[in-house]
């Protein structure tokens, strides 16, 4: 499911490609999704001539077919003569005039869902730098990726919000919903995307009020983890399990709760939680 406002999934495989060679420093970079144990090149950076842009590599089958079965990176310092991998695609890896590649697979879930290609014309010494920034690339591109699956798999089943009055449970499950969002979008790093995901989140909160239900304003902003505690705390998750949760000390979510406390004038965390729900900042 497309979801409204944010990069598709190929803007986001363009981008992570250009990232990479960026932060590589290599000279050309490549990579596309795996579908149906393949993958597709469908960005390139770099590249001298056009036998790149639509390569398909099936699994097992060249370096990136090794990457995307053994689920880790693959590195060939001499691609033409190495005797690690089939060469099923020397005529567009060659041609191209590559000698020096690394392949890194994209995990989500324990799943491949696409390989990241970097690489070099010539035979170069390929430092632990470039392979940390290569494999740092895929797993900001995952993270994207499983952010998207889990907000696609959660809002498919919820009610619009043209629909008669939600029931107490359908809101319990929205509750939640916004508590695991929250803790998901606290992992990614990209502005414009916490954005996106802010405007979900905010959505999702509109959706548990009911027709005609008075709103409370509050000349109140909590930061983003006060928010992140206080969601968890409104389905009565302890301070330990908040810390779990979040990744958190104990004692820095209690510090949270207290100053989301005094922020909303609430003596319990309870009461907090209805005043937040009264302002709509939580569901």
């Amino acid at each position: 499911m497309a979801l409204s406002g944010l990069a598709s999934d190929a803007d986001l495989m363009a981008h992570a490609i250009g990232d990479l060679a960026h932060r590589t420093g290599l000279p050309v970079a490549f990579g596309g999704y795996e579908r149906e144990d393949a993958v597709e090149v469908t960005s390139v950076v770099g590249n001298r001539t056009s036998h790149l842009a639509g390569l398909v590599v099936r699994a097992s089958r060249g370096l990136g077919g090794r990457a995307m079965v053994e689920k880790r990176p693959r590195l060939a310092l001499d691609y033409k003569s190495s005797r690690h991998i089939t060469h099923d695609y020397d005529r567009v890896i060659l041609g191209e005039g590559i000698s020096t590649l690394f392949a890194v697979p994209v995990l989500v879930s324990g799943a491949t869902r696409g390989i990241l290609y970097c690489g070099s014309w010539n035979q170069l010494p390929f430092g632990e730098n470039v392979a940390r920034h290569a494999v740092a690339v895929a797993n900001d591109l995952a993270t994207e990726l499983r952010v998207r699956d889990e907000v696609s798999r959660r809002l498919a089943p919820l009610p619009q919000p043209a629909a008669p009055p939600i029931t107490s449970a359908a809101r319990e499950h929205l509750r939640a919903t916004y508590a695991e969002l929250r803790s998901i979008a606290a992992e990614v790093t990209d502005d414009g995307l916490r954005e996106r995901l802010s405007a979900l989140e905010r959505r999702l909160a509109s959706l548990t009020r009911d027709d005609g239900e008075p709103h409370e304003h509050l000349d109140v902003r909590l930061s983003p983890r006060e928010t992140d505690v206080l969601a968890c705390a409104a389905l009565g998750a302890t301070n330990g399990e908040i810390a779990a949760t979040l990744q958190l000390r104990e004692g820095t979510v209690k510090s949270y709760l207290q100053s989301a406390m005094s922020k909303l004038d609430a003596s319990t965390r309870h009461a907090a939680v209805a005043k937040a729900r009264r302002a709509g900042i939580l569901p």
